[in-house]
């Protein structure tokens, strides 16, 4: 039962990344049932996920919406408990004395603190962060220093508990946590080692919060972590320095504020000086996990040559493959190991062929762990992943290397469907109609039929409302196959074809992709070349006019190919007339 709901999750997140704007409270409203705190969680694992996939618009859209579904689910599970039974503000108090006092009794023991907060989940709600406030200011009042320091050590471990508690409603328990948090840093020595203790768990709190804008919440987490910093210094304490300095750097890589670039450039900073302390021989795991994380740094950096940057990325997954390796750390192991495929796919230096072939070898590595039955989604990924580099390989039989492509694009596909994951589906029905534009065995007019079935498929999932960009590059993906389209009439093809690439030039304006509109002006020419409909001296015009405006951008500088290619087809037009 907890794998379909865990599905039904996965299948509401996708269908609202992929709704038009405006129709996700209906959605909401539909699914109900759904909308619990375990949904709010998965939500945050899923942003997480396509934030770390570059895919920062959808992680930023999921992450404010579930902020704003968590504030509605609690103030209305608040108004149905108040209704049903009243506030009772002794009860909650009562509960949090019984709770430092079991805190004291048994040494923060979780076997003892666990159970009395999973007896009374009902209570982890906004009123006992009220509550718990009341109550810490009358415990403190006129009692002495010691006293206050053993109160106030008894809340912060009472807040640690709450915030790690796997039951209950997600959000409350971090809502309750960061009060809890904010009593103890009010109550204790600025610059002192708790204090910076207390900053971190709270930097740790305001990363994962539901409530609230994102972008803010990773503020106040950058702001805690660098408080945290006056006093986990290098000298001091370096172990906490480095620990802080990682976590920092994720926050900074997060960021949705700020300038992208500078952002990344902070986040590698952090991860470089983490690693002057997590060296491979003093702390051989937290080393490797830092050098996967800063080679995701190098991997996204838009600031320093990208070709260099790519090397750095490649030689720090190299390194954290030294320490997890498949035996020790299988799943850490594959991931790198995907992670060091997608380097090689971009990489600019070397030879390209071979850059290819270490790329499949370390897809098809991770494929080994990555199973379909132990990790679908990321078997699925890998699988997508592993068909680019074929549909891309330069070694081996071209027909054979289309072949392992549609193979691999089909069998993500069974994971990838439609209903649980709409935009991976649509992403890899696009890739999959490419591979068979590609195609050289069968018959030429079959594979261009199912290219044009895949890419119309795609498109009910990329609308232009939604995902404007990829609406538009599939359009043109489409337009191409009706241009080459073997059956079906020639004349009316070639208008598909053509109200294709127009469609597609309503989003990829000269301004906003220069190239892309540059490509589009050019294909659109070639298209009014054949076209068979209206008057053939207008078309002729037409397809001038739109040479003339990819010679705007692809100057003889900057695409000398694309230059000559250009201008030959407008010296076709001269030597006719």
């Amino acid at each position: 039962m907890e794998e379909i709901r865990a599905q039904a999750y996965q299948q509401l997140i996708e269908t609202l990344l992929t709704c038009p704007n405006g129709e996700e409270p209906q959605i909401l409203q539909d699914n109900l049932e759904l909308v619990d705190s375990e949904f709010l969680q998965v939500c945050e694992v899923v942003a997480e996920k396509l934030a770390e996939e570059g895919q920062e618009n959808h992680a930023n859209f999921l992450r404010n919406l579930a902020s704003q579904i968590g504030q509605l689910l609690e103030i209305n599970d608040d108004g149905d408990r108040e209704n049903s039974e009243g506030e009772k503000p002794q009860e909650y108090a009562n509960f949090i004395l019984e709770l430092l006092q079991a805190e004291q009794d048994s040494n923060s023991d979780i076997k003892v603190i666990y159970p009395m907060l999973a007896g009374r989940q009902h209570l982890l709600n906004d009123r006992f962060a009220e509550i718990l406030q009341q109550v810490a200011q009358t415990l403190i009042a006129d009692e002495n220093s010691e006293e206050i320091a053993l109160i106030v050590a008894l809340i912060e471990n009472l807040s640690i508990h709450i915030n790690d508690l796997p039951q209950g409603s997600r959000a409350n328990n971090l809502e309750i946590a960061i009060t809890g948090y904010q009593i103890v840093l009010n109550n204790r020595e600025p610059g002192s080692e708790k204090f910076a203790q207390t900053q971190n768990n709270l930097a740790a709190a305001y990363t994962e919060r539901i409530r609230g804008e994102k972008a803010q919440n990773i503020e106040l987490a950058i702001a805690s972590y660098t408080a945290a910093l006056s006093v986990y210094t290098r000298d001091a304490f370096p172990e906490y320095w480095a620990m802080t300095q990682n976590n920092l750097a994720a926050a900074y890589r997060n960021r949705i504020r700020g300038e992208k670039a500078q952002n990344i450039e902070l986040a590698i900073a952090s991860y470089t000086a983490a690693l002057t302390v997590r060296t491979r021989e003093a702390f051989p795991e937290k080393w490797a996990t830092t050098q996967n994380n800063l080679a995701n740094a190098y991997s996204n950096r838009i600031k320093g040559e990208k070709a260099q940057n790519i090397e750095v990325a490649i030689a720090s997954y190299t390194a954290a493959l030294t320490v997890r390796t498949r035996e020790a750390f299988p799943e850490k192991w594959a991931t790198t190991q995907n992670n060091l495929a997608n380097a090689y796919n971009y990489r600019i230096r070397g030879e390209k062929a071979q850059n290819i072939e270490l790329a499949i070898a370390s897809y098809t590595a991770a494929l080994t762990i990555y199973t379909r039955d132990a990790f679908p989604e990321d078997w699925a990924s890998t699988q997508n992943n592993l068909a680019n580099a074929y549909s891309n390989r330069i070694r081996g039989e071209k027909a054979q290397n289309i072949e392992v492509a549609i193979a691999s694009y089909t069998a993500a596909l069974s994971v990838y469907t439609r209903e649980a994951f709409p935009e991976q589906w649509a992403s890899t029905q696009n890739n999959l109609a490419n591979a068979y534009t590609e195609r050289i065995r069968g018959e030429k007019a079959e594979n261009i039929e199912v290219a044009i079935a895949s890419y119309t498929a795609a498109l009910t999932i990329y609308t232009r409302d939604a995902f404007p960009e990829q609406w538009a590059s599939t359009q043109n993906n489409l337009a191409i196959a009706y241009s080459d389209r073997i059956r079906g009439e020639k004349a009316e093809n070639i208008e598909v074809a053509i109200a294709s690439f127009t469609a597609a030039l309503s989003v990829y304006t000269r301004d906003a992709f220069p190239e892309q509109w540059a490509e589009m002006q050019n294909n659109l020419a070639n298209a009014y070349c054949d076209r068979i409909r209206g008057e053939k001296a207008q078309n002729i015009e037409l397809a001038k006019k739109c040479y003339h405006n990819a010679l705007k951008i692809r100057t003889g500088e900057a695409l000398p190919q694309e230059h000559t290619e250009a201008l030959y087809n407008l010296g076709d037009f001269d030597q006719s007339n």
